[in-house]
């Protein structure tokens, strides 16, 4: 297993090597998809087909590894193959929402089918909890299928589905003498210039797309703060989760992405992941909202059950209390904080669990400032996971959970 920087937050790990890319022009929502005649496939667990979510499909787009198809260990050895010695895994984060049992009478006895086998019951956990897993990529697995990759097409022609997409979302379209592609919200409409201005089709359909996800900020779907425009630093917020969620829609319906006029960005970008790496991990969860919200557009109904499980990570509501105060136990970088009571000048006194160390804590000071966001933002304890380097790979655990 890959140990190194195993210590830093898995949203701090993924931070540090979006802004190194951001800088090199090499984040993966910066890079056309078709640049090399070949379409770019998210990141997938092997076993279960199921793309990965949220901060692990940055994070292993990160790897530098081409094939887009992971496992743990565990499944490398039942499907009939072998990781190879030496090989360094990646890590990622899952949420448990449930938890399966063996299902007893009310005497305690195992219940069994007409097989012989123990019969098993879901059972809700009264809170979510994050975990860590380890996954190998298929290029560090012997006995993977070759990966199979066809090139896509580049006339300029209707594509069916993103039409049909874009027509049941209502949304207000119109086609400009503009070089500029935008989402207005205070007219609720998305301009673009002409589609045959346009060299591929795929483009066309990628950058409106792209306004598509800013469209879903609206009060009326999923109630976006997006900014007041160019300069300011939640408009770039809105237009990281935008590209995210934008890159995931070319996959999904298969025309790729654009990056475009978006580079503008990266400057903003890097600077909001530098002051605060916890961003990445927000603009990853914020983009697979969006994504589940446009493609339930197709059948008009609401978030699938695997964006259920996003939610769980959703930052809790502003009237979450604004301030720290006794009782708040709060897990940051590998230790546990409490607040263990107020004193004059609005100080706190504290317990740090790590060291077993007592201080005292003012409002001005940046720990409480990281403290504060944690407690507002994420309503769960994050900090849990720092304390598992490893995972035993023994461990019974939701195959499913392993793609979010």
């Amino acid at each position: 297993m890959n140990n190194e920087g195993v210590h830093k937050p898995l949203h701090v790990q993924v931070a540090e090597k979006v802004i190194e890319a951001l800088r090199a022009g090499t984040a993966p929502w910066q890079i056309p998809w078709d640049s090399a005649g070949l379409p770019m496939l998210l990141p997938y667990n092997f076993q279960s087909g199921k793309r990965y979510r949220g901060i692990n499909v940055i994070s292993l787009l990160m790897s530098g590894k081409e094939d887009p198809r992971w496992m743990t260990y565990r499944q490398a050895e039942e499907s009939g193959m072998q990781v190879r010695k030496g090989e360094k895994s990646m890590l990622i984060q899952f949420v448990k929402t449930s938890d399966e049992r063996t299902k007893r009478d009310a005497s305690g006895k195992v219940l069994h089918d007409e097989l012989g086998n123990p019969l098993k019951e879901k059972h809700e956990l009264s809170r979510a909890i994050v975990r860590n897993a380890y996954v190998f990529n298929a290029s560090q697995i012997e006995g993977m299928p070759k990966l199979e990759l066809g090139k896509p097409g580049a006339t300029w022609e209707p594509i069916e589905r993103a039409e049909k997409l874009i027509a049941s979302s209502g949304a207000v379209v119109l086609h400009q003498y503009t070089a500029n592609a935008f989402y207005d919200p205070r007219k609720d409409s998305i301009t673009l210039p002409y589609k045959d201005w346009f060299s591929e089709s795929h483009k066309y359909y990628a950058t409106l797309l792209h306004e598509l996800g800013h469209w879903t900020g609206h009060p009326d779907r999923l109630n976006r703060d997006m900014g007041k425009g160019f300069g300011d630093q939640t408009y770039a917020r809105e237009e990281l989760k935008a590209e995210i969620a934008s890159m995931l829609l070319g996959q999904e319906l298969g025309i790729g992405h654009d990056p475009g006029q978006h580079y503008a960005y990266v400057e903003s970008w890097i600077s909001i992941l530098e002051n605060n790496p916890f961003e990445i991990f927000s603009a990853a969860m914020d983009a697979e909202r969006i994504l589940g919200y446009i493609m339930g557009l197709e059948t008009k109904q609401e978030l699938t059950k695997e964006n259920d499980s996003l939610n769980a990570l959703k930052p809790v509501p502003l009237k979450v209390q604004s301030y720290l105060t006794t009782g708040d136990k709060i897990h940051y970088n590998g230790s546990v904080y409490e607040v263990l009571g107020h004193l004059k000048q609005g100080r706190l006194k504290m317990q740090e669990s790590l060291n077993g160390n007592a201080f005292t804590l003012s409002r001005e000071d940046k720990l409480y400032a990281a403290l504060l966001y944690l407690k507002r933002e994420t309503g769960i304890e994050l900090g849990s996971q720092q304390s598992q380097s490893n995972i035993d790979q023994g461990e019974h655990q939701s195959l499913t959970d392993l793609n979010r």
